[in-house]
């Protein structure tokens, strides 16, 4: 037989409010680096519209995998 740890009420708020967080770190760690794909995308395609070709814009989010939005089991 195993063992269970059993958690005071506040700590399990604590551990809930950690996971918060932690969470939103990823979220917004996330949504930086999307941007900073977004702005060297941008640049690039400025620089090949500049030289008279013409860049056909090509959404690189549809083809990525995005983590679920809840993804977090202790989340509200």
């Amino acid at each position: 037989m195993t063992s269970r740890v059993s958690y005071a009420p506040q700590d399990v708020q604590k551990m809930c409010k950690q996971a918060e967080r932690d969470h939103e770190s990823k979220k917004l760690v996330f949504l930086m680096e999307r941007v900073k794909r977004q702005i060297a995308e941008r640049s690039n395609s400025g620089v090949k519209s500049e030289t008279g070709k013409r860049s056909v814009a090509v959404n690189s989010d549809s083809g990525s995998v995005r983590p679920p939005i809840r993804s977090v089991p202790l989340e509200r």
